[in-house]
């Protein structure tokens, strides 16, 4: 069974048990907010504000969401660089 055959499958559940089974799957994935500890206050604070000088001089364009996520379903490319 494919994804888009598995959710119209779960579509069809009543809102109980598709709720259930969202939470289900969710707590099945690695916890997407967690920072990772090899990563310390000091660089976070670094990464901000080299980020931050970036947007200010120009070098980097901001996009909103909705600009990010129309870019990624129309299959555009945006590029992110390490820091």
């Amino acid at each position: 069974m494919n994804i888009d055959q598995l959710a119209s499958e779960a579509l069809k559940l009543d809102p109980k048990s598709r709720a259930i089974l969202a939470e289900t799957i969710w707590e099945s994935l690695e916890d997407p907010y967690l920072v990772s500890s090899d990563v310390t206050d000091e660089e976070s604070i670094s990464l901000a504000i080299k980020r931050d000088e970036e947007l200010e001089t120009g070098t980097v364009t901001p996009l909103s969401h909705k600009e990010l996520m129309d870019l990624s379903q129309s299959g555009g490319s945006v590029t992110f660089t390490a820091p």
